[in-house]
């Protein structure tokens, strides 16, 4: 019923199993709102950094049903699961980085206004997620990588507001590109850390069938 976690408490295990589901299904409903609200926002503004947080939200909420699946689960499939989380971070970088050669080709003024509101909202949603998921963010890949998801969306919700306000004080689109383009660096890095880290649990878990003795 009891195990010791990464942490060094005995802990019971079907209580925080329960509490990582919760948590899980919280954050998951609030990505899903902030998704639709920014890819709205996106559209209506025409902004790219807005755009490049709409896809970031959809990519997390995914990120936060997968982990929701394997609560509970062996080491190997959480590890299966957080490689997968960081191909979907790499996709969003992608996209993000298409997006980006769209708005160059086809250069347009970001209507400020949508874009500093949905931004704040965007990262007040953040900062909630990121308060519920960092109790559990040292508990196991599939956790920790949920909160390293969650951590980049402060960082993303901040940038696309600054962007809005350098937008609205230069009056030119520019700072909204630049800031896409430092939301599609972040989202590479998050992306080779996630998949290093599921990489090195792939290969220190047990085969299926095999009975963890860590």
């Amino acid at each position: 019923m009891s195990e010791c976690c990464g942490c060094g408490k005995v802990v019971d295990v079907a209580a925080l199993e329960a509490k990582q589901r919760r948590v899980l299904r919280m954050v998951l409903a609030i990505n899903l709102a902030t998704f639709a609200m920014m890819m709205f926002a996106a559209w209506r503004a025409h902004s790219s950094s807005l755009l490049s947080g709409s896809l970031d939200n959809l990519g997390d909420a995914l990120t936060y049903a997968i982990s929701l699946a394997v609560v509970g689960a062996s080491l190997r499939a959480k590890a299966k699961v957080a490689f997968f989380k960081g191909l979907l971070i790499l996709g969003a970088a992608v996209a993000v980085g298409v997006q980006i050669a769209w708005r160059l080709a086809n250069p347009a003024l970001p209507l400020f206004e949508g874009m500093g509101i949905a931004a704040a909202l965007n990262l007040a949603a953040n900062v909630a997620c990121l308060w519920l998921l960092t109790p559990y963010r040292t508990g196991d890949v599939n956790m920790a990588s949920a909160w390293e998801c969650s951590r980049n969306d402060i960082f993303e919700g901040g940038a696309v507001l600054l962007a809005a306000a350098l937008v609205w004080l230069f009056g030119a689109g520019w700072p909204d590109l630049l800031i896409a383009a430092a939301l599609l660096v972040m989202f590479l890095r998050s992306s080779s850390r996630v998949l290093r880290a599921a990489w090195r649990e792939l290969k220190a878990a047990p085969p299926a069938g095999v009975t963890a003795t860590r």
